[in-house]
């Protein structure tokens, strides 16, 4: 048994060791030359710059911790900030709620979705310069800038639509 583990082993340890070496030159590489930057070009007589669009709102800075608590109806963990999103989630321990806040493109995709699957979006008056709300949603458009917050709770939708609307009248002052 031995005599035959023996060759077994050295053959893996051989063909182990051949992509290692292979393509393997002892010459170091040459330097690549950085590439020419363009010189920069000089605008045109009577064209004007056109200013720098704003940076969107942080969605955190948007709903507090203490908001996102009143709205779910529970205490709430602290603030998860991904790209332009910010999720507050009850613990594990408690009832089951999340609140989260979406800004940019898929606030308004969030809002497109609702709307193709059918979903009940009704006008939201006098908040931003377009709003929307569901039974479980609210949408703001304020400029080209749009806001989704949404509410995860195992309740009756309908218990949640004042809170909703009374949270975007604020979230939309703060865009």
């Amino acid at each position: 048994m031995r005599t035959r583990l023996l060759p077994a082993l050295a053959l893996a340890a051989a063909l182990l060791a051949l992509p290692a070496g292979c393509g393997r030159t002892d010459d170091p590489p040459a330097a690549a030359a950085p590439p020419a930057s363009p010189a920069p070009a000089e605008p045109e007589p009577g064209a004007t710059e056109s200013a720098p669009s704003a940076a969107p709102p942080d969605a955190c800075a948007l709903v507090s911790r203490a908001e996102a608590q009143r709205l779910a109806g529970t205490p709430v963990d602290a603030a998860v900030p991904v790209r332009e999103s910010c999720t507050y989630t009850a613990p594990v321990t408690g009832p089951t709620a999340q609140v989260e806040v979406y800004v940019g493109d898929g606030a308004k995709k969030y809002l497109d979705i609702e709307r193709e699957l059918g979903h009940e979006v009704r006008p939201l008056a006098g908040v931003g310069d377009e709003a929307h709300l569901t039974a479980e949603a609210f949408f703001i458009r304020k400029g080209d800038v749009w806001v989704a917050v949404r509410l995860m709770r195992l309740n009756d939708p309908q218990e949640n639509r004042e809170p909703l609307r009374s949270l975007a009248r604020t979230v939309a002052g703060r865009m």
